[in-house]
């Protein structure tokens, strides 16, 4: 049995631009080069708009989890009730030791 070697590769964070080296076989990430370094802002008000969209961002953000956090018990409820219904119809029930005698 003849073991392929399937070389890392590299790919280019599409955001932020940082590179990782990744292997495929793992399914890790064995290195990372951070992206490099942007010169300051050109304006004080493009440093207070991205600060302004950075904030709105996570005040979005926030928003969306805690709206599922709201609907998370009837999504747990709705979950068990479907399995139940699937483990009530399922034929092959298991055999139990008990029943062996």
């Amino acid at each position: 049995m003849g073991t392929r070697k399937t070389p890392s590769f590299e790919l280019t964070c599409p955001s932020c631009r940082a590179t990782l080296t990744v292997d495929p076989e793992l399914r890790a990430v064995l290195h990372h080069t951070p992206p490099p370094k942007t010169g300051p802002a050109a304006s004080l008000d493009q440093a207070m708009e991205a600060l302004r969209s950075q904030q709105a961002r996570r005040e979005a953000a926030f928003q969306d989890a805690a709206a599922a956090e709201k609907t998370r018990d009837r999504l747990l409820a709705r979950k068990f009730q479907e399995g139940l219904k699937r483990a009530k119809d399922d034929p092959s029930r298991p055999v139990r030791p008990i029943d062996v005698d």
